[in-house]
């Protein structure tokens, strides 16, 4: 285990070279980890103003988040599913949209001339950026509260009134088709990031930028594969038992 004293004296290059998930870390603090990436936690703690114990912590937090694909999401009641995809995917989503927005603007601006494929690459997340945040809300208002009552009339065996939707086929066969427009999407940035491998020539921001996107789709899927695959035939299940 790594010292707090030898990580307050590790690069931000080094810890961004080891896990780019950190980059996001710095990029909130408006530490540059790209061009400046040889100084120390602590000296850029202190030339911003920032405690590099918290710093530190939130470095860690990202470090110590392992995958979960091994959960066995089917068995988790409906609406706690529900909680975790808003606060899990939904967060994720809404979170790393500003930042990879940010990167992506900087890389076109400096490498747009010799890399024309980054500006399709960024008309593309800006395009499936806006997508998400108009369809999460619909999900957040309409489907998931509508969901969450089902769950509880079953609970207390009692009757739910007809949603203005009709049935919960409706808003679930539109946000399926929203799904497949953004892995539609995403299948477009994979084969203009070749796969997210950057360029020979790349910088860092370059190089944590495909990272990101990739990371982001790896996220996207998982978070599709939640709703399409379980939430979403159960939630179907779950109405007729109303009929």
């Amino acid at each position: 285990m790594e010292t707090l004293e030898k990580n307050i004296q590790k690069q931000i290059g080094e810890y961004v070279a080891e896990d780019y998930r950190t980059a996001a870390v710095f990029s909130k603090y408006k530490i540059d980890f790209c061009c400046n990436g040889g100084r120390t936690i602590e000296e850029a703690c202190q030339k911003k103003g920032i405690n590099s114990n918290q710093l530190l912590d939130e470095l860690n937090s990202v470090l110590n988040n392992k995958g979960d694909q091994a959960i066995d999401y089917k068995s988790w009641p409906l609406d706690l599913l529900i909680d975790y995809i808003e606060k899990k995917h939904h967060r994720y989503v809404e979170e790393k949209i500003p930042v990879l927005k940010q990167f992506l603007d900087k890389l076109c601006r400096v490498h747009g001339e010799r890399h024309p494929e980054l500006l399709k690459i960024n008309e593309l997340f800006t395009a499936s950026a806006g997508e998400l945040a108009a369809h999460m809300k619909k999900e957040e208002l309409i489907l998931f509260p509508f969901i969450k009552k089902m769950v509880q009339a079953q609970l207390k065996n009692s009757v739910i009134e007809t949603p203005h939707f009709g049935t919960v086929d409706n808003p679930i066969a539109m946000m399926k088709h929203e799904h497949d427009n953004e892995g539609e999407r995403f299948r477009q940035i994979a084969e203009l990031t070749d796969n997210y491998n950057p360029p020979s020539d790349a910088c860092n921001t370059y190089r944590v930028t495909f990272a990101m996107l990739d990371e982001f789709e790896k996220d996207l899927h998982l978070h599709i594969h939640l709703e399409n695959n379980i939430l979403f035939p159960k939630a179907i299940k779950l109405e007729q038992l109303f009929g």
